[in-house]
């Protein structure tokens, strides 16, 4: 059984985030899901600091069986990969990130270090992705594995904040709590 990486900035994390490691538990059958907070991003910001939203994400999993949540300090995933060894690896990607993997930092490299496993969401068309599988060296290290379509966005989720509006069933209880313990996104 592999073990399963999902990596992001979540600032904050959402319902989406864990409906996608859900998905990916059940239907790739991995041992173990490492959720990496990337701790300095090289291609976004993060509007809060790193140790923050470990806090948030380790809050959003904790419901969430065999996934372990840690802070990663490579903003990018071949560091990272080549860091840990971990074998068989599945790297999670939403469809769309898939899009953009040829322009990631040593693709061919991540495509040794892990199979991509791309989450397929109502909306995303099968042509997009396999005009993005046709473009790699070896697209057989890429698996697909279906999740529900969730209309949420960590930006939103600031912008929500930000406007006093309700966050309700956007994000996991215990997040939403912190949030406003913290006061975390008031300024939009």
């Amino acid at each position: 059984m592999a073990v399963g990486l999902l990596g992001g900035i979540f600032d904050p994390p959402h319902v989406g985030h864990v409906e996608l490691a859900r998905a990916a538990l059940k239907q790739l059958e991995l041992e173990t899901l490492l959720v990496l907070v990337v701790a300095d991003p090289g291609h976004k910001h993060a509007t809060t600091s790193a140790e923050t939203r470990l806090e948030l994400t380790r809050l959003a999993f904790e419901d969430v069986p065999s996934v372990q949540v840690d802070l990663d300090r490579h903003p990018r995933t071949v560091d990272s990969l080549e860091e840990r060894k971990l074998g068989d690896a599945v790297l999670i990607l939403g469809a769309d990130e898939l899009a953009d993997f040829s322009q990631w930092k040593q693709p061919e490299r991540v495509l040794e270090l892990a199979r991509l496993a791309v989450a397929m969401r109502p909306g995303v068309s099968d042509e997009h992705v396999r005009e993005a599988r046709a473009r790699l060296a070896v697209p057989e290290r890429i698996l697909s594995f279906e999740m529900p379509a969730i209309p949420v966005s960590s930006s939103e989720i600031r912008e929500r904040v930000g406007r006093d509006e309700s966050i309700d069933g956007l994000v996991p209880k215990g997040v939403a709590e912190a949030i406003v313990r913290l006061g975390l996104y008031l300024d939009g």
